[in-house]
């Protein structure tokens, strides 16, 4: 049996197929942004969180994820070095020792010159020693941070509040559902989202206090004082610059069943991919809260 022949002119052609097929894939892998979870030391189950966290992030189709976890507290820390650079965003899930002091360094240059970071419940808890990041999340709570640490910022009467009155910083009130009000239509991270969602069982962080420098407040929640809180409107989302850099604020997710809320999935998304980009492209889904009935994926 004879085999069909291939003029030069046609293998040629073939080849030029092959590999502009070859480069859509390259192209197509490289439009994902790579994101690292830190983890290894919190307050919080972060053994359960950080592979929730990873999962939204690879399912999306937007992200690949790396995670780095430090020593356990008390342990030798000279070993933890991530190389921030290799990455769109850095996500902590992290609340513990600070890191060595190269490693901290490395961290405020990558802000600094364009990097993207997003602080996830128990991270705005960390570190309350150390300036850059606690002006890199615009707002902390406990561990001896008090009115020199900045002031409280909450809304009151639809206004929003810088507060400088002494007091204590951090807190919440029982666990349960509440609803998230947007206060920031306009930023892309909002852009589509209901002005209100319930939003699953969790923590609402209250008290917080900090900086607050170049701080946009995107959605707070009331802190009602039936279930402990202030009776105000508290944080709940917000965004910052930070030199070239940006930065994503949620106080939500305490829990793995939190993290659950399609509220919370969306918005982390849209979140990382803005501290990213600047630009969004994760849409809203049709299954998101409304502010009648919350709505989880388990």
């Amino acid at each position: 049996m004879s085999l069909p022949r291939f003029s030069l002119s046609t293998a040629c052609r073939l080849l030029c197929c092959l590999m502009l097929v070859t480069i859509g894939a390259r192209v197509d892998a490289a439009e994902k942004l790579k994101a690292l979870i830190i983890d290894g030391q919190n307050n919080h189950e972060w053994q359960k969180t950080t592979p929730l966290l990873d999962q939204m992030l690879q399912k999306s189709g937007r992200f690949v994820a790396d995670v780095a976890t430090t020593p356990k507290s008390g342990e030798e820390m000279q070993s933890f070095r991530p190389k921030f650079s290799d990455y769109d965003v850095v996500i902590s899930n992290y609340n513990g020792d600070r890191w060595p002091q190269e490693t901290e360094q490395d961290f405020v240059e990558y802000l600094k010159n364009g990097g993207g970071f997003v602080s996830v419940h128990a991270a705005d808890n960390a570190f309350a020693t150390w300036p850059e990041y606690n002006e890199a999340i615009g707002l902390g709570g406990w561990f001896g941070r008090d009115e020199k640490s900045g002031p409280y910022v909450y809304y009151k009467d639809d206004e929003l509040v810088r507060d400088d009155s002494p007091g204590r910083c951090g807190g919440h009130g029982q666990q349960h559902e509440f609803i998230v009000r947007t206060r920031d239509a306009a930023h892309p991270i909002m852009k589509d989202i209901p002005e209100r969602w319930l939003h699953a069982q969790d923590e609402l962080y209250d008290t917080l206090r900090g900086p607050a420098k170049n701080m946009t407040v995107l959605a707070t929640a009331y802190s009602d004082p039936k279930t402990g809180g202030t009776g105000r409107d508290e944080p709940s989302l917000m965004v910052l610059d930070f030199g070239k850099g940006r930065v994503f604020h949620t106080t939500m997710g305490h829990a793995d069943y939190s993290m659950d809320c399609v509220g919370f999935i969306t918005t982390l998304l849209r979140g990382a991919e803005w501290a990213a980009t600047g630009e969004v492209t994760v849409e809203v889904p049709d299954d998101f809260p409304t502010a009648e009935k919350s709505s989880k994926r388990e």
